[in-house]
């Protein structure tokens, strides 16, 4: 079937329509011709019958063959039946098979031609085919029976061969209009038809269609994200690679998702808000069978009617592991920017006091910034053995500073480097955002202070972080750990403290929260801390 594919698929469409109709007529033609034709003749030949039969019947013929004075009036009555039934001849003979009727009068009292008569003779009743003086006929003999059953001659009925042909002819000429015709129309179909599946096609070839659907194929088993299409009854319809890889992950081994409902596997997915309302819905936090999934829903429209819906999710830890690097990176490099930033406050003040020659007051300010940096930094690094979180904090102390706030920092037990490197991310996350949005609650008070303390005992690692803030609502302390929720206004809102609390629940943990309004706030964070030993330091 190769060679095909070079012909175009309406071009492929009509041809093989045109042949299939083609062949049925073909074929129909035939045979309903050879059963019309032999259909016609048979019932040629049973007028002819008939009407033999009828003439015998006739007294008009009994009296004729049985008395000479009545013998004339059969010529007559045989002209009369051959004009009303419209056939070739109407022959009255006796047993003799001399004529005694004959479209022909010069031949009545001769005997009849053809020598097929015998068998009438004889009180046979039959149908033959021969020659006589008016050509090739089909001819009918009755014999003809007086009230005695006694035969006194017999009469045959013919109809012209040709008349037999024309009408078989004529019968076939019919059948090869209406197949002709029945072309005709089936020609229009397949352009019809070829024109519409190309259409729906959208113009395109198969070669073509199968490309596009191996491309399809590829890109969706290749696509990182789980990928579900349904149709309008929530049933999967296509699932790529890592749908099913996640659905094993959920522990769905063995489970072929098409044709199944996709309730059966993702059960608090709601589908009839998308299916009924055409509504988008992204970013859903889902179920899956223990595992937690970030799904989207998008509608298919065709001609605005929704025809299905695809379903994309992935492995929600994998995202707020992202997230959680993101958001470390991003403190780092603020921090960076806010050491970057007080130094060059120092280098300026330098500056000035050396150009205006104030040599001691520049003595005194290097020593003191000497004194403050050992103190800060020296208790920082001293306490906390981990540099990556002891850097973070010192930048942190930076940063505060900068926006004029004072945090402070005490470490009642020195706090050792814990044995995943992986949880000092996570520190970093819990401390970066619980001291951001203290250091944005003391904005608006007069004494901006900023408290974190730190202990490790027993495997616990406790830290406390005070403000002197504005306090956090009632209300809000409740749903303040939820995603998108903030008593700030503004894009990108709502997040901090969500991913805090991923945070503490990845590492096991627990948070207490203390506020009164205008009286400030207190975080309490006891997390399982498995230490470094002191081989590894």
């Amino acid at each position: 079937m190769a060679f095909l594919s070079r012909f175009k698929l309406s071009t492929i469409i009509i041809s093989f329509v045109l042949l299939v109709v083609l062949v049925s007529l073909v074929i129909t033609n035939l045979l309903v011709a050879d059963t019309s034709g032999d259909r016609i003749e048979q019932q040629l030949e049973d007028k002819a019958v008939s009407i033999s039969r009828t003439a015998a019947e006739s007294q008009v013929i009994h009296q004729g063959l049985e008395r000479e004075a009545a013998e004339a009036n059969i010529q007559d009555y045989a002209l009369a039946v051959q004009q009303a039934a419209d056939v070739s001849f109407v022959v009255v003979m006796d047993m003799d098979g001399i004529r005694k009727s004959h479209p022909n009068p010069d031949n009545i009292g001769k005997a009849f031609a053809g020598g097929d008569e015998l068998r009438v003779l004889a009180g046979e009743e039959y149908t033959s085919r021969a020659e006589g003086t008016l050509g090739q006929s089909v001819r009918a003999f009755t014999p003809v029976f007086d009230e005695d059953d006694n035969q006194i001659g017999a009469v045959s009925v013919g109809i012209s061969l040709e008349e037999v042909e024309a009408a078989v002819g004529q019968n076939r000429q019919t059948i090869w209009i209406g197949s002709l015709t029945g072309l005709l129309f089936g020609i229009i179909g397949a352009l019809f038809l070829a024109r519409y599946i190309k259409k729906s096609l959208f113009g395109l070839e198969p070669p073509e269609i199968a490309r596009i659907h191996e491309e399809r194929n590829q890109m969706l088993h290749s696509v990182y994200e789980g990928v579900i299409a349904i149709d309008q009854n929530s049933r999967i319809m296509l699932a790529n690679r890592s749908a099913r890889e996640l659905f094993e992950k959920a522990g769905f081994t063995g489970r072929e998702p098409i044709g199944k409902e996709i309730h059966d596997f993702l059960p608090g997915l709601n589908t009839q808000r998308v299916l009924l309302e055409k509504h988008t819905v992204l970013d859903e936090e889902q179920e899956l069978n223990g595992l937690s999934i970030l799904s989207n829903q998008v509608p298919l429209l065709v001609n605005d009617q929704v025809i299905g819906a695809m379903v994309t999710f992935r492995d929600k830890t994998e995202i707020d592991l992202l997230a959680e690097q993101l958001t470390g990176v991003e403190m780092y490099a603020e921090t960076l920017r806010a050491q970057s930033h007080e130094f060059m406050n120092q280098l300026h003040v330098l500056l000035g006091l050396i150009k205006m020659e104030q040599y001691e007051q520049v003595s005194q300010f290097i020593a003191k910034l000497v004194d403050h940096q050992a103190v800060e930094v020296g208790n920082v690094t001293r306490s906390i053995k981990d540099p990556v979180l002891a850097g973070f904090i010192l930048g942190k102390i930076s940063f505060a500073r900068e926006a004029q706030v004072n945090l402070s920092i005490s470490c009642e037990t020195d706090i050792p480097k814990p044995d995943d490197p992986a949880v000092t991310h996570e520190l970093i996350t819990i401390i970066g955002n619980v001291v951001d949005n203290a250091i944005d609650n003391v904005q608006a008070t007069e004494h901006k202070q900023v408290h974190a303390a730190f202990s490790y005992i027993d495997e616990l690692l406790t830290i406390t972080i005070s403000d002197t803030g504005t306090g956090i609502d009632e209300e809000l302390q409740e749903t303040m750990f939820e995603k998108g929720v903030s008593s700030k206004e503004g894009y990108h809102r709502g997040f901090g403290l969500h991913l805090v609390k991923n945070s503490v629940d990845q590492l096991e943990g627990s948070i207490e929260v203390a506020s009164e309004k205008n009286e400030g706030t207190t975080f309490e964070l006891v997390l399982p801390y498995e230490a470094r030993g002191e081989t590894d330091d």
